[in-house]
């Protein structure tokens, strides 16, 4: 019986992590300079867009400085209480930040339904004025943000589609002004804010979704299960595998473990090539970190998730 381990092999993680830590600290200084600017504005122009817009971007800045912490924090090193380190506070930030967009877009909508019962008189020069800047300034802080890695990291998309939200909702807040101050809409503002509000759940929903699903533990999105299964059953000496679990840790870096049932006459040497070769094929489908516990078939397995597909098909071989 014998264990196969490879590292994580997510070369330049380092250098990603430092730029996406750089692009969050400017995108939190805009963010939140503008947010106190916005706010105040949206007061005094008595505008449920702009105050709307507003609280998002204060979510927005809070979520960039979470993000921020998650990366500072993730970088410490692993320790024997936590053995994986603090990566996985990423994702706890990227939930958080989720959760956050649901709870600012329902209380948009809630602000919504008062002013299209009682209509409110509103500054719309003013407005305007400051839905242009906040346009302005939630597009240079996308284009930040775009620059990190906004595919396979979690966090930085989830902060990506709060500036986002935001984006959409100073474009709101320019039409509403545009329309109040032309034709005297007032009911341009509140609408505004609803739009705004159901993008803004919808990014909300599947970020929090996302993250849950990696703290569950499940199967990450970029990566074949059936691949995963026939690369590893195809190696010559491997009779068959259970007890398999693929998870990430953290955005970008995914583990395996599994036991593979090994032809009893296999040498050492033959093993350990084996297990090379196996990690290299899983490293190029996305697989990072590679546990793989060796033994014979006279071992006893029933119920892993493998074995109880083994003894459905009435072989101990993955049915393709």
């Amino acid at each position: 019986m014998g264990h196969g381990h490879a590292h994580d092999h997510a070369h330049g993680h380092h250098h990603g992590n430092n730029a996406n830590k750089k692009a969050l600290l400017i995108s939190f200084i805009l963010t939140a300079g503008f947010m106190l600017l916005e706010a105040i504005g949206g007061f005094l122009t008595n505008s449920l867009a702009l105050l709307s817009d507003a609280g998002h971007m204060l979510s927005d800045a809070v979520s960039l400085g979470v993000g921020l912490f998650a990366f500072i924090l993730g970088e410490r090193v692993a320790n024997y209480s936590k053995t994986y380190g603090y990566k996985r506070f990423e994702i706890l930030a990227a939930l958080f930040n989720g959760v956050t967009l649901i709870l600012v877009s329902l209380y948009i909508f809630y602000e919504a339904i008062q002013r299209f019962q009682e209509p409110a008189d509103i500054a719309s020069g003013g407005m305007l004025t400051i839905a242009v800047i906040g346009f302005l300034v939630n597009i240079v802080v996308a284009w930040i943000l775009m620059r990190g890695d906004t595919s396979e990291n979690l966090n930085i998309r989830a902060a990506f589609l709060h500036v986002l939200g935001d984006l959409l909702g100073s474009v709101g807040a320019i039409a509403a002004g545009l329309l109040i101050l032309l034709f005297g809409w007032s009911w341009a503002d509140p609408v505004a804010s609803v739009i705004v509000a159901a993008l803004v759940i919808t990014s909300g929903w599947r970020v929090t979704k996302d993250a849950i699903h990696v703290l569950m533990e499940g199967t990450p999105r970029n990566v074949e299960m059936s691949k995963i299964i026939d690369c590893m059953e195809k190696a010559p000496g491997i009779i068959s595998i259970h007890d398999l679990h693929v998870w990430s840790i953290t955005s970008g870096q995914n583990a395996l473990s599994c036991h593979a049932v090994v032809q009893g006459n296999l040498l050492v040497e033959e093993s350990q090539h084996m297990l090379r070769n196996i990690e290299h094929d899983l490293e190029h489908l996305g697989i990072g970190h590679v546990t793989i516990q060796m033994e014979t078939a006279s071992h006893t397995h029933e119920e892993s998730l493998m074995c109880q597909h083994d003894a459905e098909s009435h072989s101990h071989t993955h049915a393709h």
